[in-house]
């Protein structure tokens, strides 16, 4: 599930490398995951490596030559820092000056005493879905994930009980509801209506986010009973110890401008999602300025520089402590950088070797309605290919022809098929697997029964109200 911008499509729809048979390139991505999975969990290898030797061995079975496999993979693993790891970086740095400053102990606290014990994982799922509406779905677990642990850790709430519910509220968002560029893409491929499709996707996401995040977290909570991890959350900074060894108060950042910092670049980024769908005009000027301070990169800097003003200089930060405490915000995810990329590249490797036109070529002879097929070959291509975008793309260029006689109502449904089946259960070729896994500190094993769990019963749940929604309208 790399969850990258429109823009990088083309880097992740390349001629194939090989053209081995299907059974051969079937054999070459189980064996790929195998050995992905069995140096991680029997000979406890870092994953990085374990992704990078996996890859390996997937090139070699397909019959792709060594330095193409190589290539591929070094391509996928570039391809997914430079869309995901300056995001990562810069959300890291905004995280730390939250934590180091006291912002978050504002937000925090104050979600603490609104939101009862009971309501809490609600009360996630709400603020998630409502961040992630504009968010990329990185961009919202780097602002999201320091609030997530904070709140377990100070609450004595179970990990998964509050941090499903907010990945829950981003990943709905994420696949179902345009501006994001998957929809998007859909919408175009189909035909169908923006406004249709938004309005029926918020329809199907609302059923979909309760039972994948605030219900399901309930069970997710007893098979993975784990703490939020020390590493990520900085100590609180509301006292510190001085030179005479007294405890004093710091000053706190207000909850008013601590808030306006984070929402800034959702802010931005919903602008420039507005502005796009008035304007439609790529070469006005209005739409190329909102292109510009709406993109992630900039919306991120832009909080992270007004952090600076309304974070660090409340809480007495001069000039010199800046530069250390970028430097502590980035030291952590130096890890989570590497094997994010990893993942890309081994889904990139996937793809080269044509496993997604394997998946596609297979589909074509299946006799079944017109929303489960779409649904249907999103699941396949995603659990080959590991990129919910590519799994959205290829489905929908695939099912188009079969919107021409759809009601403006059924078109839409047919988008949301595709971006529900896109989202189906989240595995080791998936950078967001990987992101998961290291932000909440857990093994592949509990990985895969929270989050890939998490993203089979999205899947299945809104491609249920889907059909079910067929029926009706």
């Amino acid at each position: 599930m790399t969850r990258l911008s429109v823009e990088m499509l083309a880097a992740d729809t390349v001629e194939p490398l090989t053209s081995a048979g299907h059974a051969q390139l079937g054999i070459a991505v189980l064996a790929g995951i195998a050995v992905i999975v069995l140096l991680i969990t029997k000979f406890k290898l870092h994953a990085f490596l374990s992704l990078t030797l996996g890859t390996l061995v997937l090139g070699a079975i397909a019959g792709a030559p060594l330095d193409k496999a190589i290539a591929s993979f070094t391509t996928g693993l570039g391809t997914t820092v430079a869309g995901v790891g300056v995001l990562i970086a810069l959300g890291a740095i905004l995280g730390k000056m939250l934590a180091d400053s006291g912002g978050a102990d504002q937000i925090v606290d104050t979600i603490l005493a609104k939101a009862g014990r009971r309501s809490m994982p609600w009360a996630m799922v709400l603020i998630a879905s409502v961040i992630g509406l504009p968010l990329f779905f990185e961009v919202g677990v780097v602002l999201l994930i320091p609030v997530v642990l904070m709140v377990a850790k100070r609450g004595n709430y179970s990990l998964m009980r509050i941090g499903i519910p907010a990945l829950a509220g981003l990943s709905v968002m994420h696949g179902l509801v345009p501006p994001h560029p998957g929809p998007l893409v859909a919408i175009d491929a189909v035909g169908a209506d923006l406004g249709v499709t938004l309005a029926l996707g918020v329809l199907v996401a609302i059923p979909t986010v309760i039972i994948a995040g605030p219900l399901f977290s309930r069970y997710a909570a007893r098979w993975v009973d784990v703490p939020a991890p020390d590493r990520m959350i900085p100590q609180r900074p509301s006292e510190e110890t001085g030179e005479s060894g007294e405890v004093s108060k710091r000053r706190l950042p207000g909850f008013g401008p601590t808030l306006i910092t984070i929402l800034l670049p959702v802010v931005l980024m919903l602008s420039k999602a507005l502005v796009d769908i008035v304007i439609d005009d790529p070469a006005n000027t209005v739409q190329r300025v909102f292109d510009v301070i709406g993109s992630p990169m900039i919306a991120l800097l832009a909080a992270v520089l007004l952090g600076i003003v309304t974070l660090l200089a409340p809480a007495g930060f001069g000039k010199e402590r800046i530069s250390p405490l970028v430097e502590k915000g980035l030291a952590p995810i130096a890890g989570i950088l590497l094997i994010v990329g990893a993942g890309g590249g081994f889904k990139q490797t996937l793809i080269d070797t044509g496993v997604g036109q394997m998946v596609l070529d297979i589909s074509e002879d299946w006799s079944i309605p017109a929303l489960l097929l779409a649904w249907l070959i999103a699941v396949a291509i995603r659990l080959a290919t590991g990129s919910a975008t590519v799994a959205t793309v290829s489905a929908a260029g695939l099912v188009a022809p079969l919107a021409a006689d759809m009601s403006t109502t059924h078109a839409a449904l047919l988008v949301l098929a595709i971006g529900a089946g896109s989202l189906f259960f989240s595995h080791v070729n998936d950078a967001g697997f990987w992101l998961v896994k290291e932000y909440f500190g857990l093994n592949v094993g509990q990985t895969i029964k929270t989050w890939s769990v998490m993203e089979t019963i999205i899947s299945v749940v809104a491609g249920g109200v889907v059909l079910l929604l067929s029926l009706i309208i």
